[in-house]
């Protein structure tokens, strides 16, 4: 073995000479990176008249128009319960499904194998076709956008869910089943309070994530001050339309601030 080979071996796997699969790897990264770049036609005309777009509509903007404040204030009150009841009831689902996907607590394998191959397809999937799926089945409003975080609060709250549970220390779930404890038993007295905090820590970016969401939802027919957004962009009316992005900003920046004193006192 020569010197190079043998300092090559002895160095951290981040500085180790690069495999033949790693340098294939980085070639095809290159050509779609590159590849991304022409099909998506940056040109130094188009960036420039982007900026003055962004000025044009920033000048008609200001100030923004509040005389539709309160009919804004209604569809952002809307949105807000619309993702509060889907993600309370996407959570409440994700714990059971969480439990048959962990290893250490599902009835069989296979059970585990099923679970988290339906809740990576589930998250897999953009919740703007869930909502388009929803919207034709049950029709336009809340109840589309509630189903829809209702299932996207399932494959994100269902994903950490089952990784925390893994991740929980096996001493207090072995003294408990050593002292004849049943599978709920153990999973109740043990399981569920050991990985408690990360479930609320978790819920609460599921209902930041769910409020952001619902807010696009809107674009597609799915209720909330999404629809009321679109409508003033369409129409050019760019004051009403800043009134609106201000309200979900402050209601965004507030829920953030209870979220993040919640999790201070639970974890």
């Amino acid at each position: 073995m020569s010197k190079v080979d043998n300092l090559n071996e002895n160095m951290p796997a981040r500085f180790k000479r690069p495999s033949i699969i790693t340098w294939i790897s980085m070639v095809i990264f290159l050509a779609f990176f590159m590849h991304g770049l022409y099909i998506a036609d940056i040109t130094v005309e188009r960036a420039f008249g982007g900026i003055v777009n962004v000025g044009h509509f920033v000048y008609n903007a200001f100030p923004p128009d509040i005389t539709r404040i309160g009919h804004a204030s209604k569809a952002m009150f809307e949105t807000f319960e619309m993702a509060l009841v889907g993600t309370t009831i996407g959570v409440i689902m994700s714990v059971p499904i969480a439990l048959l996907a962990s290893s250490n607590t599902t009835p069989h394998s296979l059970v585990s194998s099923v679970t988290r191959g339906l809740v990576s397809m589930v998250r897999t999937i953009p919740d703007l076709i869930w909502a388009l799926i929803f919207v034709i089945s049950v029709g336009l409003g809340p109840f589309a956008g509630i189903l829809t975080i209702m299932v996207d609060t399932v494959g994100f709250c269902g994903r950490f869910f089952s990784e925390r549970i893994e991740e929980i220390d096996s001493g207090p779930v072995e003294a408990l089943e050593a002292t004849g404890g049943s599978g709920v038993g153990v999973i109740v007295g043990s399981v569920i309070p050991a990985a408690f905090p990360s479930f609320v820590a978790t819920s609460l970016y599921a209902v930041e994530k769910s409020i952001r969401s619902a807010v696009v939802l809107g674009l597609v027919g799915a209720g909330g001050i999404g629809v009321e957004l679109s409508t003033a962009m369409q129409l050019r009316r760019f004051n009403e339309a800043l009134m609106i992005i201000l309200v979900i900003l402050v209601v965004v920046i507030f829920v953030e601030q209870i979220s993040s004193n919640i999790r201070k006192k639970v974890i």
